[in-house]
């Protein structure tokens, strides 16, 4: 059995108008056997607060980034937002807060101490308007706030220094309406669904990385044509070998000839590595955190299939991963893409969400982990077997992992 100390935080990216990360928003679970469902806010804000700060550390879930945090009337009347950092915190103030007296002085007092505050879900009553004139953010739900509503919004508190955040973004439509709105930041799946967009003719250096793309994931890989390719390629040849002797490999020598990194190496993390290089390349003009994401889906993947799927296919789970964004990284369809790169069919299944099979169990839940949909997350832990504990691990786990490769590729 789960011991309860045994505790998820999930956290979501929310994007500024040139899609850098603003902040995390950190989402809450308590364990398998003690789910949140929605009737003690006040501990779930406790809980995603000792779980982000103290067990798991706010520097690996948002380095450095501020951390959106929602909070309860009883929270925010017991000043709790005031034991964090204010250069950290995000104070969100939940839709079912009542801004009655008490609530507006304890945000007041917030707001005197400099710290940031949100108005989550957020639909204009008259009642808000004490809250409205403290709040520098006002998040709204483009699932369920009709497109007139959204302009009526805006206009409506035209005369308030607020920034808009459209959460719940999920098309490129949608994320381009927000932009030509004025909204200034942005919080969903849009950056990581499938865009519908032409396809766009790659420069040459591009398609030389999907080249390379292809012939590590050959099931016979030759390492004289990789070599080939590599060495007429500066900028490939120059980050192999730095990442290579990157502290994160721990040789003792340093590695100065491909031929000698490819031989160390070997096929299965030959083919992370250079899926990494050339995924960075092919994504020199998208926002990092595309990139970060696909390293954190990879590892992810990877450590639940070592702890207990399919150990002689974690290679496999680790490029469902890394795959994971590359229709958007390529502005092209995911379908058109996977036809090019010879993956196999079960792992193009799971990316294209076209068949039920076991990675694409994995990689459902995977997405419901990062978007804090606990419920069915829940069913695909299930489906799988695998112990919660381990899932948590392997996250944190993988947010390091991810943040010190990418520190040691720059």
């Amino acid at each position: 059995m789960i011991k309860e100390k045994d505790v998820h935080v999930a956290r979501q990216p929310i994007f500024d108008v040139n899609l850098n990360v603003f902040a995390y928003e950190l989402l809450f679970r308590s364990s398998f056997i003690n789910s949140y469902d929605g009737t003690d806010g006040d501990q779930a804000t406790l809980d995603v607060i000792n779980n982000s700060f103290l067990l798991i550390g706010i520097d690996t879930l948002t380095y450095g980034k501020k951390a959106f945090i929602n909070f309860t009337a009883n929270s925010l009347k017991n000043n709790i937002p005031a034991m964090l950092p204010k250069e950290i915190l995000g104070v969100e103030i939940l839709e079912t807060v009542i801004p009655d007296k008490e609530i507006i002085e304890a945000c007041k007092k917030l707001k005197k101490n400099g710290y940031l505050l949100i108005l989550d879900d957020f639909i204009f009553h008259p009642d808000y308007l004490p809250l409205i004139e403290l709040a520098d953010i006002i998040k709204v739900d483009f699932r369920i706030t009709p497109p007139a509503e959204r302009r009526n919004l805006m206009q409506r508190l035209d005369g308030y220094p607020i920034k808009f955040l459209a959460e719940k973004v999920e098309t490129q439509e949608e994320f381009q309406s927000a932009r030509h709105l004025g909204y200034s930041y942005f919080q969903g799946y849009f950056f990581c669904k499938p865009l519908v967009l032409f396809g766009k003719n790659l420069p040459g250096y591009k398609t030389n990385y999907l080249h390379i793309l292809k012939e590590i994931n050959q099931p016979e890989v030759d390492f004289a044509a990789i070599e080939t390719i590599i060495k007429q390629d500066v900028s490939l040849s120059y980050n192999l070998l730095k990442l290579i002797n990157a502290p994160i490999f721990g040789f003792r020598t340093t590695i100065r000839s491909l031929q000698q990194a490819l031989a160390l190496l070997g096929q299965k993390e030959l083919i992370k590595w250079i899926s990494l290089i050339a995924l960075k390349s092919v994504a020199n003009d998208k926002p990092g955190e595309l990139i970060l994401n696909s390293l954190i889906r990879a590892k992810f993947a990877e450590k639940l299939a070592q702890e207990k799927i399919w150990r002689n296919r974690v290679s496999d789970a680790f490029l469902m991963g890394m795959f994971s964004h590359i229709d958007v990284l390529l502005d092209r369809p995911m379908l058109q893409i996977l036809g090019e790169i010879p993956l196999k069919d079960d792992i193009k299944q799971a990316l294209l969400g076209q068949e039920h099979n076991d990675f694409s169990v994995l990689y459902q839940l995977i997405k419901t982990y990062e978007a804090g949909e606990w419920e069915l997350y829940i069913q695909y832990v299930e489906e799988l077997g695998i112990e919660e504990n381990l899932v948590l691990q392997a996250y944190r786990e993988s947010l390091i992992w991810a943040h010190d490769l990418l520190l040691a590729n720059y």
